[in-house]
């Protein structure tokens, strides 16, 4: 059997935990934005509310394959939750998912129900 090179995620120093609750949950938006396939866990991020965003961006649209794309707005009650996956990326994949986000997204560090902190993309202001 030959020898297959390690994907270069498999010997980074994975630093960055992302939450998220929508189209990069996706397994064709991961393979397009990172290259492989994402292994999450659930958990809730805490004092939001999920809304929808109408996206414009062709790139975007031809990965996702939808122009609805999901979005959270603060609320300020830590009763309100919206569910979704915490992943964990390389320093490269996190500026990645940057670049995969329109600029109505903005990535702020939360921290999650679980008490994880994590970076989340979320409306912008």
């Amino acid at each position: 059997m030959a020898d297959r090179p390690t994907p270069p995620w498999q010997d980074a120093v994975v630093t960055e935990l992302l939450f998220s609750y929508g189209t990069l949950r996706q397994r064709d938006v991961q393979l397009a934005t990172f290259s492989r396939e994402l292994d999450g866990e659930p958990d809730v991020l805490p004092g939001y509310r999920l809304g929808t965003l109408t996206i414009s961006d062709p790139d975007v649209l031809a990965v996702s394959g939808s122009a609805a794309h999901p979005i959270v707005t603060p609320t300020g009650d830590p009763d309100d939750g919206v569910p979704g996956t915490v992943f964990r990326l390389t320093p490269a994949e996190l500026d990645a998912a940057d670049g995969y986000e329109v600029h109505d997204y903005a990535r702020v560090q939360v921290r999650l129900r679980s008490g994880r902190d994590a970076w989340a993309y979320v409306r912008a202001r």
